[in-house]
């Protein structure tokens, strides 16, 4: 699926996750430690960019049960929002792009089952995550909501 034209986004792949989700903020920092170049920016989810790409792809902006991916204007939802992710890492994670091959009606139930029971399996933080200074400039939105 591409991106809107209606947003003006930077080239880096951007991450679009649920900034309240412990299971996502994990995934989050796990990008941080991996992206060696820094080239990953990120969006949360419930800001109001957040919410502005969710309404644009006519997703749910009451639950946000996928993680968007932009890389190069196409979005990547569900387990391809993970595999791409993991594409643009590069080295040995570079393996799990592999997903993106698998049919969807194998890998999204598995994707949709572990993101409805995410928050009963891993938690909820009580807010949204707020960036340090150090990180707020890789966030698009300034990582908070306007």
């Amino acid at each position: 699926m591409d991106l809107p034209h209606t947003f003006n986004l930077p080239d880096n792949p951007i991450i679009v996750f649920d900034g309240e989700c412990v299971l996502c903020s994990r995934f989050f920092h796990f990008v941080l430690k991996h992206d060696k170049s820094q080239q990953f920016r990120f969006i949360i989810a419930q800001s109001d960019l957040g919410e502005g790409l969710y309404q644009s792809l006519n997703l749910p902006t009451d639950d946000y049960e996928t993680n968007l991916v932009i890389v190069r204007g196409q979005v990547f939802q569900k387990a391809d929002a993970f595999a791409a992710v993991m594409r643009e890492l590069g080295g040995p994670w570079r393996i799990f792009a592999l997903i993106l091959h698998v049919p969807h009606w194998l890998k999204n139930p598995l994707y949709s089952r572990i993101a409805r029971n995410r928050y009963r399996i891993w938690g909820r933080h009580d807010q949204c995550m707020m960036p340090d200074d150090a990180l707020r400039s890789r966030f698009l939105d300034g990582g908070l909501n306007d």
